[in-house]
Protein backbone atom coordinates (compact mmCIF):
# COMPACT_ATOMS: atom_id res chain seq x y z
CA UNK A 1 0.00 0.00 0.00
CA UNK A 2 1.13 3.28 -1.24
CA UNK A 3 0.79 6.63 1.07
CA UNK A 4 2.93 9.76 0.56
CA UNK A 5 0.98 12.98 1.98
CA UNK A 6 -2.03 14.12 4.02
CA UNK A 7 -1.66 17.63 2.68
CA UNK A 8 -1.81 17.56 -0.71
CA UNK A 9 -3.22 14.48 -2.64
CA UNK A 10 -1.47 12.44 -4.92
CA UNK A 11 1.93 14.52 -4.04
CA UNK A 12 4.94 11.46 -4.20
CA UNK A 13 7.52 14.08 -2.52
CA UNK A 14 5.47 16.63 -0.70
CA UNK A 15 8.64 18.31 1.00
CA UNK A 16 9.56 19.53 -2.65
CA UNK A 17 6.61 21.84 -2.58
CA UNK A 18 7.33 23.80 0.52
CA UNK A 19 8.29 27.17 0.57
CA UNK A 20 11.20 27.90 2.70
CA UNK A 21 9.99 31.49 3.20
CA UNK A 22 6.98 33.43 4.77
CA UNK A 23 5.46 35.18 1.77
CA UNK A 24 5.63 38.73 0.88
CA UNK A 25 2.15 39.55 2.73
CA UNK A 26 2.80 37.75 5.57
CA UNK A 27 3.75 41.07 7.81
CA UNK A 28 1.11 42.95 6.58
CA UNK A 29 -1.63 40.79 7.72
CA UNK A 30 0.51 39.86 10.74
CA UNK A 31 0.31 36.03 10.09
CA UNK A 32 3.72 35.97 11.23
CA UNK A 33 2.65 36.57 14.21
CA UNK A 34 -0.43 33.93 14.13
CA UNK A 35 1.94 31.28 12.75
CA UNK A 36 4.69 31.65 16.03
CA UNK A 37 1.59 31.79 18.03
CA UNK A 38 0.67 28.37 16.35
CA UNK A 39 4.37 26.42 16.20
CA UNK A 40 5.31 27.33 19.86
CA UNK A 41 6.45 24.38 21.24
CA UNK A 42 6.69 22.25 17.95
CA UNK A 43 10.02 23.57 16.68
CA UNK A 44 11.22 20.27 16.24
CA UNK A 45 8.52 19.63 13.42
CA UNK A 46 9.90 22.42 11.18
CA UNK A 47 6.61 23.33 10.87
CA UNK A 48 6.61 26.68 9.20
CA UNK A 49 7.20 26.03 5.74
CA UNK A 50 3.93 23.82 5.62
CA UNK A 51 2.39 26.97 6.29
CA UNK A 52 4.80 29.38 4.05
CA UNK A 53 2.82 26.79 1.40
CA UNK A 54 0.35 28.53 -0.14
CA UNK A 55 -1.07 27.28 -2.89
CA UNK A 56 -4.61 27.42 -3.71
CA UNK A 57 -5.61 24.60 -5.07
CA UNK A 58 -9.16 23.19 -5.21
CA UNK A 59 -8.47 19.54 -4.86
CA UNK A 60 -5.81 20.12 -2.04
CA UNK A 61 -8.53 22.67 0.26
CA UNK A 62 -11.58 19.48 -0.17
CA UNK A 63 -8.23 16.78 0.64
CA UNK A 64 -7.78 18.73 4.15
CA UNK A 65 -11.27 19.46 5.00
CA UNK A 66 -11.96 16.13 4.86
CA UNK A 67 -9.22 15.45 7.54
CA UNK A 68 -10.27 17.94 9.69
CA UNK A 69 -13.83 16.40 9.28
CA UNK A 70 -12.57 13.72 10.68
CA UNK A 71 -10.22 15.14 13.61
CA UNK A 72 -13.62 16.76 14.58
CA UNK A 73 -13.20 13.50 16.82
CA UNK A 74 -11.76 13.96 19.80
CA UNK A 75 -10.89 10.28 20.13
CA UNK A 76 -8.91 10.44 17.10
CA UNK A 77 -7.96 13.86 18.14
CA UNK A 78 -6.05 12.58 21.34
CA UNK A 79 -5.11 9.55 19.77
CA UNK A 80 -2.76 11.17 17.22
CA UNK A 81 -1.48 13.32 20.34
CA UNK A 82 -0.49 10.63 22.13
CA UNK A 83 1.13 8.91 19.28
CA UNK A 84 3.17 11.99 18.54
CA UNK A 85 3.82 11.87 22.45
CA UNK A 86 5.52 8.40 21.53
CA UNK A 87 6.88 10.01 19.01
CA UNK A 88 8.75 12.81 20.90
CA UNK A 89 9.75 10.00 23.70
CA UNK A 90 11.91 7.85 20.94
CA UNK A 91 13.50 10.88 19.65
CA UNK A 92 14.50 11.64 23.21
CA UNK A 93 15.70 8.69 24.00
CA UNK A 94 18.07 8.52 20.36
CA UNK A 95 19.16 12.11 21.68
CA UNK A 96 20.09 10.65 24.98
CA UNK A 97 21.98 7.94 22.93
CA UNK A 98 23.89 10.53 21.27
CA UNK A 99 24.91 12.31 24.39
CA UNK A 100 26.82 9.22 26.31
CA UNK A 101 30.13 8.00 25.57
CA UNK A 102 30.10 4.42 25.95
CA UNK A 103 29.06 2.02 23.42
CA UNK A 104 26.95 -0.42 25.51
CA UNK A 105 25.13 2.44 26.85
CA UNK A 106 24.14 3.94 23.19
CA UNK A 107 23.15 0.71 22.30
CA UNK A 108 20.89 0.47 25.17
CA UNK A 109 19.28 3.81 24.62
CA UNK A 110 19.07 2.78 20.66
CA UNK A 111 17.23 -0.60 21.46
CA UNK A 112 14.61 1.23 23.79
CA UNK A 113 13.78 4.21 21.06
CA UNK A 114 13.17 1.32 18.36
CA UNK A 115 10.74 -0.40 21.05
CA UNK A 116 9.21 3.40 22.30
CA UNK A 117 8.47 3.29 18.24
CA UNK A 118 7.22 -0.32 17.49
CA UNK A 119 4.78 0.14 20.62
CA UNK A 120 3.62 3.40 19.28
CA UNK A 121 3.03 2.73 15.95
CA UNK A 122 1.40 -0.84 16.81
CA UNK A 123 -0.87 1.43 18.87
CA UNK A 124 -1.54 4.46 16.60
CA UNK A 125 -2.53 1.14 14.28
CA UNK A 126 -5.23 -0.29 16.36
CA UNK A 127 -6.63 3.24 16.97
CA UNK A 128 -6.74 4.06 12.80
CA UNK A 129 -8.27 0.54 12.42
CA UNK A 130 -11.35 1.24 15.29
CA UNK A 131 -11.93 4.92 13.78
CA UNK A 132 -14.57 5.82 11.82
CA UNK A 133 -12.81 7.55 8.79
CA UNK A 134 -14.37 9.36 6.13
CA UNK A 135 -10.93 11.24 4.63
CA UNK A 136 -9.28 9.71 1.61
CA UNK A 137 -5.94 11.02 3.65
CA UNK A 138 -6.25 9.33 6.92
CA UNK A 139 -7.59 6.25 4.89
CA UNK A 140 -4.84 5.89 2.96
CA UNK A 141 -2.62 5.84 5.78
CA UNK A 142 -4.58 3.85 7.47
CA UNK A 143 -4.29 1.26 4.93
CA UNK A 144 -0.28 1.84 4.41
CA UNK A 145 0.16 1.24 8.52
CA UNK A 146 -1.69 -2.09 9.04
CA UNK A 147 0.10 -3.18 6.36
CA UNK A 148 3.02 -2.15 7.46
CA UNK A 149 2.69 -3.14 10.56
CA UNK A 150 1.48 -6.55 9.47
CA UNK A 151 4.25 -6.98 7.27
CA UNK A 152 7.15 -9.96 8.02
CA UNK A 153 9.88 -7.51 8.17
CA UNK A 154 7.88 -5.07 10.66
CA UNK A 155 6.84 -7.70 13.15
CA UNK A 156 10.44 -9.38 13.27
CA UNK A 157 11.76 -6.07 14.33
CA UNK A 158 9.19 -5.94 17.07
CA UNK A 159 9.83 -9.41 18.49
CA UNK A 160 13.97 -9.05 18.25
CA UNK A 161 13.09 -5.75 20.02
CA UNK A 162 11.24 -7.03 23.19
CA UNK A 163 13.03 -10.19 23.26
CA UNK A 164 16.63 -8.25 23.45
CA UNK A 165 15.18 -6.18 25.81
CA UNK A 166 14.25 -9.07 28.26
CA UNK A 167 16.75 -10.66 27.89
CA UNK A 168 19.00 -7.31 28.94
CA UNK A 169 16.46 -6.98 31.36
CA UNK A 170 17.08 -10.63 32.87
CA UNK A 171 20.90 -9.56 33.78
CA UNK A 172 21.56 -10.29 37.18
CA UNK A 173 25.39 -10.07 38.37
CA UNK A 174 26.93 -10.03 41.86
CA UNK A 175 30.04 -7.23 42.43
CA UNK A 176 32.33 -8.09 45.57
CA UNK A 177 34.33 -5.41 46.91
CA UNK A 178 37.96 -6.92 47.64
CA UNK A 179 39.72 -3.67 49.09
CA UNK A 180 42.04 -1.52 47.66
CA UNK A 181 40.42 -0.13 45.33
CA UNK A 182 39.92 -3.55 43.46
CA UNK A 183 36.74 -6.09 43.02
CA UNK A 184 35.10 -8.65 41.52
CA UNK A 185 32.00 -9.54 39.15
CA UNK A 186 30.60 -12.72 38.39
CA UNK A 187 26.96 -14.02 37.61
CA UNK A 188 24.47 -13.89 40.44
CA UNK A 189 23.80 -17.05 42.22
CA UNK A 190 20.81 -17.43 44.07
CA UNK A 191 21.72 -18.10 48.18
CA UNK A 192 19.88 -18.30 51.44
CA UNK A 193 17.92 -14.68 52.11
CA UNK A 194 18.47 -14.37 56.47
CA UNK A 195 16.31 -11.46 56.23
CA UNK A 196 13.20 -12.53 57.22
CA UNK A 197 14.49 -15.09 59.74
CA UNK A 198 16.72 -12.04 61.72
CA UNK A 199 13.62 -10.16 61.41
CA UNK A 200 11.54 -13.17 63.51
CA UNK A 201 14.38 -13.33 65.96
CA UNK A 202 14.33 -9.40 67.21
CA UNK A 203 11.14 -9.09 66.78
CA UNK A 204 10.00 -8.93 70.44
CA UNK A 205 12.80 -6.21 70.69
CA UNK A 206 11.38 -3.84 68.04
CA UNK A 207 10.63 -0.47 69.18
CA UNK A 208 8.92 1.70 66.94
CA UNK A 209 9.04 1.92 63.20
CA UNK A 210 12.96 1.47 62.34
CA UNK A 211 14.47 4.15 60.09
CA UNK A 212 15.25 2.92 56.69
CA UNK A 213 18.49 2.74 55.83
CA UNK A 214 17.73 2.04 52.12
CA UNK A 215 19.72 4.05 49.21
CA UNK A 216 18.71 4.69 45.82
CA UNK A 217 21.54 5.00 43.17
CA UNK A 218 20.80 8.31 41.13
CA UNK A 219 19.74 7.13 37.00
CA UNK A 220 22.74 9.43 35.53
CA UNK A 221 22.90 9.46 31.89
CA UNK A 222 26.87 9.25 31.85
CA UNK A 223 28.60 6.00 33.35
CA UNK A 224 31.07 6.82 36.01
CA UNK A 225 34.39 5.15 35.84
CA UNK A 226 33.60 2.69 37.80
CA UNK A 227 30.32 2.15 36.48
CA UNK A 228 31.73 1.88 33.24
CA UNK A 229 34.29 -0.73 34.26
CA UNK A 230 31.31 -3.10 36.23
CA UNK A 231 29.34 -3.09 32.91
CA UNK A 232 32.84 -4.14 30.70
CA UNK A 233 32.90 -7.03 33.40
CA UNK A 234 29.24 -8.01 33.02
CA UNK A 235 29.66 -8.25 29.09
CA UNK A 236 32.12 -10.07 29.49
CA UNK A 237 29.92 -12.47 31.82
CA UNK A 238 26.95 -12.19 28.99
CA UNK A 239 28.87 -12.19 25.67
CA UNK A 240 26.11 -13.04 23.65
CA UNK A 241 23.38 -10.91 24.65
CA UNK A 242 25.46 -7.88 24.04
CA UNK A 243 26.39 -8.98 20.79
CA UNK A 244 23.31 -9.79 19.63
CA UNK A 245 23.08 -5.89 20.40
CA UNK A 246 25.33 -4.91 18.63
CA UNK A 247 24.51 -6.83 15.76
CA UNK A 248 21.03 -5.38 16.54
CA UNK A 249 21.99 -1.99 16.62
CA UNK A 250 23.72 -2.13 12.72
CA UNK A 251 21.05 -4.36 11.15
CA UNK A 252 18.37 -1.63 12.45
CA UNK A 253 19.96 1.62 12.40
CA UNK A 254 17.50 3.22 10.05
CA UNK A 255 14.58 1.35 11.04
CA UNK A 256 12.20 4.33 10.84
CA UNK A 257 9.56 4.49 7.70
CA UNK A 258 9.83 7.77 6.02
CA UNK A 259 5.85 7.43 5.58
CA UNK A 260 5.20 7.48 9.28
CA UNK A 261 7.74 10.34 9.62
CA UNK A 262 6.28 12.12 7.45
CA UNK A 263 2.70 11.73 9.17
CA UNK A 264 3.61 12.30 12.06
CA UNK A 265 4.85 15.84 11.01
CA UNK A 266 1.69 16.76 8.63
CA UNK A 267 -0.35 15.39 11.12
CA UNK A 268 0.72 18.18 13.69
CA UNK A 269 -0.20 20.77 10.92
CA UNK A 270 -3.85 19.54 11.75
CA UNK A 271 -2.99 19.48 15.09
CA UNK A 272 -1.53 22.62 15.59
CA UNK A 273 -4.02 24.81 14.13
CA UNK A 274 -6.86 23.16 16.05
CA UNK A 275 -5.11 23.92 19.17
CA UNK A 276 -4.83 27.50 18.38
CA UNK A 277 -8.37 27.74 17.21
CA UNK A 278 -9.79 25.65 20.73
CA UNK A 279 -8.46 29.35 22.24
CA UNK A 280 -11.18 31.84 20.03
CA UNK A 281 -13.48 28.61 20.57
CA UNK A 282 -13.66 28.40 24.25
CA UNK A 283 -14.74 32.18 24.44
CA UNK A 284 -17.77 31.48 21.82
CA UNK A 285 -15.84 33.01 18.84
CA UNK A 286 -17.19 30.39 15.32
CA UNK A 287 -14.96 28.71 12.86
CA UNK A 288 -16.33 27.58 9.89
CA UNK A 289 -15.62 25.76 6.75
CA UNK A 290 -15.36 27.94 4.07
CA UNK A 291 -17.13 27.11 0.35
CA UNK A 292 -14.61 27.83 -2.58
CA UNK A 293 -15.75 29.42 -5.68
CA UNK A 294 -13.53 29.51 -9.12
CA UNK A 295 -16.23 31.57 -11.22
CA UNK A 296 -18.39 33.71 -8.94
CA UNK A 297 -16.60 36.54 -7.29
CA UNK A 298 -19.63 36.94 -4.70
CA UNK A 299 -17.90 36.11 -1.54
CA UNK A 300 -18.71 36.58 1.89
CA UNK A 301 -17.72 36.45 5.82
CA UNK A 302 -20.11 36.43 8.58
CA UNK A 303 -18.87 37.08 11.73
CA UNK A 304 -15.70 37.10 11.21
CA UNK A 305 -12.52 38.93 12.65
CA UNK A 306 -8.69 39.74 12.32
CA UNK A 307 -7.34 36.05 14.02
CA UNK A 308 -4.14 37.72 15.07
CA UNK A 309 -5.63 40.43 17.11
CA UNK A 310 -8.06 38.58 18.78
CA UNK A 311 -5.75 35.89 19.84
CA UNK A 312 -4.11 39.11 22.11
CA UNK A 313 -7.13 40.01 22.88
CA UNK A 314 -8.49 36.26 24.67
CA UNK A 315 -5.28 35.97 26.00
CA UNK A 316 -5.41 39.17 27.33
CA UNK A 317 -9.50 38.95 28.57
CA UNK A 318 -11.24 41.20 25.93
CA UNK A 319 -14.00 41.21 24.41
CA UNK A 320 -13.37 40.68 20.20
CA UNK A 321 -15.67 42.12 17.64
CA UNK A 322 -16.20 40.58 14.92
CA UNK A 323 -17.92 42.19 11.27
CA UNK A 324 -19.31 41.07 8.41
CA UNK A 325 -18.02 41.68 4.50
CA UNK A 326 -19.86 40.41 1.16
CA UNK A 327 -19.97 41.24 -2.53
CA UNK A 328 -22.86 40.89 -5.25
CA UNK A 329 -21.80 41.13 -8.58
CA UNK A 330 -20.97 43.35 -10.09
CA UNK A 331 -19.10 44.61 -6.78
CA UNK A 332 -15.16 43.90 -6.20
CA UNK A 333 -13.46 46.57 -3.88
CA UNK A 334 -13.99 47.78 -0.47
CA UNK A 335 -13.10 50.96 -0.08
CA UNK A 336 -13.31 51.59 3.86
CA UNK A 337 -12.84 55.01 5.58
CA UNK A 338 -13.85 56.03 8.86
CA UNK A 339 -12.05 58.08 11.85
CA UNK A 340 -8.17 57.11 12.97
CA UNK A 341 -7.74 53.79 14.98
CA UNK A 342 -11.63 52.36 14.27
CA UNK A 343 -11.02 49.63 12.86
CA UNK A 344 -9.76 49.91 9.18
CA UNK A 345 -6.70 48.19 9.27
CA UNK A 346 -7.92 45.41 11.84
CA UNK A 347 -10.92 45.20 9.14
CA UNK A 348 -8.50 44.94 6.24
CA UNK A 349 -6.01 41.84 7.89
CA UNK A 350 -9.60 40.14 8.69
CA UNK A 351 -10.24 40.25 5.07
CA UNK A 352 -6.89 39.02 4.08
CA UNK A 353 -6.45 36.32 6.51
CA UNK A 354 -9.33 34.70 5.79
CA UNK A 355 -8.23 34.27 1.91
CA UNK A 356 -5.34 32.66 3.41
CA UNK A 357 -6.73 30.87 5.92
CA UNK A 358 -9.09 29.55 3.40
CA UNK A 359 -6.64 28.99 0.38
CA UNK A 360 -4.99 26.81 3.11
CA UNK A 361 -7.90 24.87 3.66
CA UNK A 362 -8.45 25.87 7.27
CA UNK A 363 -11.19 27.00 9.11
CA UNK A 364 -12.03 30.34 8.53
CA UNK A 365 -13.24 32.92 11.69
CA UNK A 366 -17.06 33.58 11.22
CA UNK A 367 -20.03 31.75 11.54
CA UNK A 368 -20.41 31.21 7.98
CA UNK A 369 -17.91 32.06 4.45
CA UNK A 370 -17.34 31.83 1.23
CA UNK A 371 -14.07 32.99 -0.58
CA UNK A 372 -13.28 33.07 -4.14
CA UNK A 373 -9.90 30.94 -5.06
CA UNK A 374 -7.21 33.53 -5.75
CA UNK A 375 -3.67 33.04 -7.17
CA UNK A 376 -1.63 35.22 -5.34
CA UNK A 377 -2.71 37.64 -2.37
CA UNK A 378 -0.90 41.15 -2.65
CA UNK A 379 -0.67 43.87 0.18
CA UNK A 380 0.40 47.35 0.41
CA UNK A 381 0.99 48.98 3.99
CA UNK A 382 3.49 51.53 5.19
CA UNK A 383 7.00 50.71 6.03
CA UNK A 384 8.38 51.88 8.65
CA UNK A 385 11.57 52.39 6.76
CA UNK A 386 9.64 55.20 5.07
CA UNK A 387 7.80 57.02 8.21
CA UNK A 388 10.10 59.61 8.52
CA UNK A 389 11.09 60.51 4.81
CA UNK A 390 7.46 61.45 3.43
CA UNK A 391 9.38 61.65 -0.27
CA UNK A 392 10.51 58.32 0.16
CA UNK A 393 7.62 57.11 1.43
CA UNK A 394 5.79 58.25 -1.82
CA UNK A 395 7.99 56.86 -4.30
CA UNK A 396 7.90 53.79 -2.48
CA UNK A 397 4.17 54.08 -2.76
CA UNK A 398 4.61 54.44 -6.78
CA UNK A 399 7.27 51.93 -7.15
CA UNK A 400 5.19 48.90 -4.73
CA UNK A 401 1.65 49.50 -6.31
CA UNK A 402 3.23 49.47 -9.58
CA UNK A 403 4.91 46.14 -9.10
CA UNK A 404 1.39 44.97 -7.76
CA UNK A 405 -0.88 45.90 -10.67
CA UNK A 406 2.47 44.15 -12.98
CA UNK A 407 1.72 40.95 -11.36
CA UNK A 408 -1.87 41.04 -10.67
CA UNK A 409 -4.55 39.14 -12.29
CA UNK A 410 -8.33 38.79 -12.22
CA UNK A 411 -8.08 36.29 -9.58
CA UNK A 412 -5.60 37.91 -7.08
CA UNK A 413 -6.47 39.58 -4.04
CA UNK A 414 -5.42 43.38 -3.78
CA UNK A 415 -5.25 44.91 0.07
CA UNK A 416 -4.07 49.10 0.13
CA UNK A 417 -3.57 50.63 3.43
CA UNK A 418 -3.06 54.31 3.49
CA UNK A 419 -0.99 55.09 -0.08
CA UNK A 420 -0.65 58.11 -1.37
CA UNK A 421 -0.97 60.05 2.27
CA UNK A 422 2.27 61.42 2.34
CA UNK A 423 1.22 64.04 -0.56
CA UNK A 424 -1.45 66.45 -0.98
CA UNK A 425 -5.48 65.61 -1.23
CA UNK A 426 -5.51 66.36 -5.22
CA UNK A 427 -2.40 64.48 -5.70
CA UNK A 428 -3.49 61.84 -3.84
CA UNK A 429 -6.97 61.81 -5.72
CA UNK A 430 -5.29 61.60 -9.16
CA UNK A 431 -2.73 58.68 -8.38
CA UNK A 432 -5.70 56.83 -6.56
CA UNK A 433 -8.26 57.01 -9.46
CA UNK A 434 -5.26 55.73 -12.03
CA UNK A 435 -4.67 52.45 -9.46
CA UNK A 436 -8.41 52.41 -8.80
CA UNK A 437 -9.14 52.32 -13.00
CA UNK A 438 -6.37 49.14 -13.14
CA UNK A 439 -8.02 47.42 -10.17
CA UNK A 440 -11.40 47.63 -12.18
CA UNK A 441 -9.88 46.48 -15.28
CA UNK A 442 -8.15 44.00 -13.52
CA UNK A 443 -11.84 42.47 -11.90
CA UNK A 444 -9.98 41.70 -9.29
CA UNK A 445 -11.12 41.70 -5.19
CA UNK A 446 -9.84 44.75 -3.45
CA UNK A 447 -9.34 46.26 -0.16
CA UNK A 448 -8.64 49.70 0.04
CA UNK A 449 -8.29 51.54 3.33
CA UNK A 450 -8.21 55.19 2.57
CA UNK A 451 -8.65 58.87 3.73
CA UNK A 452 -9.84 59.92 0.43
CA UNK A 453 -13.51 59.68 0.61
CA UNK A 454 -13.98 60.26 -3.19
CA UNK A 455 -13.13 56.62 -3.63
CA UNK A 456 -15.80 55.41 -2.26
CA UNK A 457 -18.57 56.34 -4.87
CA UNK A 458 -16.17 56.08 -7.54
CA UNK A 459 -17.94 53.19 -9.48
CA UNK A 460 -20.68 50.59 -9.43
CA UNK A 461 -17.74 47.97 -8.61
CA UNK A 462 -17.09 49.97 -5.24
CA UNK A 463 -18.86 49.42 -1.96
CA UNK A 464 -18.34 51.83 0.75
CA UNK A 465 -17.62 50.65 3.68
CA UNK A 466 -17.08 52.84 7.29
CA UNK A 467 -15.74 52.24 10.40
CA UNK A 468 -18.19 53.77 12.89
CA UNK A 469 -18.46 55.59 16.22
CA UNK A 470 -20.61 55.62 18.83
CA UNK A 471 -23.68 58.21 18.06
CA UNK A 472 -23.39 60.09 21.32
CA UNK A 473 -19.90 60.23 21.61
CA UNK A 474 -17.44 60.42 18.71
CA UNK A 475 -14.86 60.22 20.05
CA UNK A 476 -15.38 56.34 21.20
CA UNK A 477 -15.23 53.82 18.10
CA UNK A 478 -17.33 50.68 18.15
CA UNK A 479 -14.68 49.38 15.96
CA UNK A 480 -18.02 47.60 13.64
CA UNK A 481 -17.06 48.44 9.86
CA UNK A 482 -20.61 48.48 8.06
CA UNK A 483 -21.84 49.48 4.48
CA UNK A 484 -22.73 53.06 4.01
CA UNK A 485 -21.78 56.11 2.37
CA UNK A 486 -18.28 57.76 3.23
CA UNK A 487 -19.29 60.63 6.23
CA UNK A 488 -15.76 62.07 6.79
CA UNK A 489 -16.90 65.58 6.62
CA UNK A 490 -19.84 64.86 8.52
CA UNK A 491 -17.88 62.60 11.15
CA UNK A 492 -15.27 65.84 11.22
CA UNK A 493 -18.13 68.73 12.08
CA UNK A 494 -19.55 65.77 14.50
CA UNK A 495 -16.12 66.14 16.47
CA UNK A 496 -15.79 70.17 16.56
CA UNK A 497 -19.27 69.87 18.11
CA UNK A 498 -18.29 68.02 20.73
CA UNK A 499 -15.24 70.42 21.62
CA UNK A 500 -17.27 73.46 20.74
CA UNK A 501 -15.15 74.42 17.52
CA UNK A 502 -17.20 74.90 14.78
CA UNK A 503 -17.23 78.42 13.16
CA UNK A 504 -20.56 79.02 15.03
CA UNK A 505 -19.18 78.09 18.12
CA UNK A 506 -15.62 80.14 18.03
CA UNK A 507 -17.49 83.07 16.65
CA UNK A 508 -19.79 83.06 19.83
CA UNK A 509 -16.82 82.74 21.68
CA UNK A 510 -15.18 85.44 20.55
CA UNK A 511 -17.65 88.20 20.57
CA UNK A 512 -17.85 87.53 24.30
Amino acid sequence: MTFYSILFPGAEDPQAREAAEAPEFFKDMNLHQVIEAITAGKEIYNLKPLFYTCVPDTDVIAYRHEVLRDLEDEELLKNLKSFAQEMTKMREYLTQAGKVTDDRQKQRWFLDAVGVFCAGTDQLAHDLALAKLNSAALSAFRDYLSAYVGSSSFRKLESETRKLQTDLDSIRYSTLILGSGTFKVTKYKEGLNYSAEIERTFERFKQGAPKAYEYKFPSLPHLNVVEAKVLEFVTQLYPEIFASLTEYCARYANYEEKPIQIFERESQFYISYLDYIENFRRTGLRFCYPKITTGSKEIYCDGGFDIALAYRLVTEGHAVVCNDFYFKDPERIFVVTGPNQGGKTTFSRQFGQAQYLAGMGFLVPGRAAQIHLFDYIMTHYERDEYMTNLQGKLQDDVVRIHEILEKATPNSIIILNEIFSSTALQDALFLSKRVMERIIELDALCVWVTFVDELASYSKTVVSMVSTVVPDNPSVRTFKVFRKPAEGVAYALTIAEKYRLTYDRIKERLSL
